[in-house]
């Protein structure tokens, strides 16, 4: 008969850290509620990213529970992301160099 054992290695967020986190995200929220309603001119957007990514930071840390867990998963997702930094400026280095040969505008 297989043995039933069953090994639980895992590390357990406690119900209070939760809620912290939680907390935490919703003032966030709030944040960026009200960050959204001045104006910055061209910072909106930085500022609107980063509240994003540490929003991001938390959910992936707590909820995902890479914070806890095999740390190939946090390469992987941080190769992704390194990528995902190279497409998106490519996309800006294409789109600049149309705007000021004339291509677009």
């Amino acid at each position: 008969m297989a043995s039933t054992t069953h090994n639980d290695d895992g590390h357990h967020v406690s119900l209070g850290m939760y809620w912290k986190i939680l907390i935490g995200l919703l003032v966030l929220t709030v944040i960026t509620v009200a960050a959204s309603r001045v104006d910055f001119g061209a910072w909106n957007t930085v500022i609107a990213m980063a509240i994003a990514s540490v929003k991001a930071f938390f959910v992936l840390a707590y909820f995902m529970h890479l914070k806890y867990d095999n740390k190939i998963y946090i390469v992987c997702f941080g190769t992704a992301i390194f990528f995902l930094i190279v497409l998106y400026f490519f996309v800006w280095v294409d789109v600049y160099t149309r705007l000021h040969q004339g291509g677009i505008l």
